[in-house]
């Protein structure tokens, strides 16, 4: 299924953020990872995931550093900072409660057709 844009831009913080709070990642690997956890739901292109990391590294909530990877080949590697930790736990916060209410908004029309919610 293809998501909304919007639906995706609003979370992908938290999903970026929940990655590296598990360990230290390159760009690309994120984008894998992200694809193999969703199911393929979440195909991002390096031209979208390289500007969050950027924004994420300004506001100082990653940093950044090269290191070889597996191969031998230079990689830049992201790491979650204190700051983004803690960015992670409010936004995890604020996603709960999100998909809470609208948990709430959609079981209150249970039963009802579409025809009769209008």
């Amino acid at each position: 299924m293809k998501y909304d844009k919007g639906l995706v831009g609003g979370s992908t913080v938290l999903m970026i953020l929940s990655l590296l709070k598990e360990g230290d990642r390159y760009g690309y690997d994120i984008i894998k990872e992200l694809e193999e956890r969703s199911e393929k739901a979440f195909q991002f292109k390096e031209g979208t995931l390289y500007p969050v990391l950027h924004r994420l590294e300004a506001k100082g909530w990653v940093t950044s550093y090269k290191a070889k990877g597996d191969r031998g080949k230079m990689r830049k590697y992201y790491r979650i900072t204190k700051g983004g930790a803690e960015e992670l736990e409010e936004e995890l916060k604020m996603w709960e409660s999100f998909t809470e209410n609208v948990q709430k908004v959609l079981q209150g029309n249970q039963g009802k057709s579409l025809q009769t919610i209008s």
